[in-house]
């Protein structure tokens, strides 16, 4: 897929204001500082699309981005450790939940896992989450150029196992490094594929 355009459209903390658009939409989260940003801007190829921060927590909102006039993209606000107040945390989780228990538009969640650490409950509890309310998803392992091949390859196979604990079968996953471009095109050509896909659901 070529990325031709992607434009800003809103941001907003109720879904029932989110575009009405009859186009399919992927929706992006993960952990606070798990690189979302980066990558967003990295697929998109758009330095500043989404805000990075150096703080943990910057994307507050539901924030949609129309990509070739064809699907959207949605930066959701991260889940887990941010700097913000335990009051904030408690509505960024209210509408995130009532975001995908509602949005009928939303054909796949991106998964957002920081390949260096070992499988965080938060992140399972989210996937399981997905699970319980039929909401396709697909993982992006990230900053995958932060560690050694070897490192790296023992890192994927110990989360792989443990989600074969909970899962009979794994999710489609994406190795993924904002820096090297590493994965755009297998992300942005599973896209091209479930929006083909779906196709028919959207006439």
């Amino acid at each position: 897929m070529k990325i031709k355009s992607a434009e800003f459209v809103m941001s907003n903390s109720n879904v029932t204001n989110a575009p009405k658009d009859r186009i399919p939409e992927y929706a992006f989260i993960g952990r606070s500082n798990v690189g979302k940003s980066s990558l967003i801007n990295m697929l998109m190829e758009r330095k500043k699309l989404a805000k990075t921060s150096g703080t943990p927590g910057k994307t507050q909102l539901i924030n949609h981005f129309k990509v070739n006039d064809e699907w959207f993209l949605v930066d959701l606000p991260g889940y887990g450790y941010a700097k913000v107040s335990k009051k904030k945390r408690t509505i960024f989780q209210y509408f995130i939940e009532n975001y995908f228990k509602e949005r009928e538009q939303l054909v796949c969640a991106f998964v957002l896992v920081d390949s260096r650490h070992d499988p965080q409950k938060i992140d399972l509890e989210f996937m399981r989450f997905l699970g319980e309310n039929s909401i396709p998803f697909a993982i992006i392992f990230t900053k995958a150029d932060k560690l050694p091949s070897s490192k790296l390859n023992k890192q994927l196979l110990s989360y792989k196992r443990k989600l074969l604990q909970h899962w009979e079968s794994l999710p489609v996953n994406f190795l993924t490094s904002s820096s090297s471009k590493l994965g755009r095109d297998e992300v942005l050509n599973f896209i091209d594929q479930v929006n083909k896909d779906v196709a028919d659901d959207f006439k």
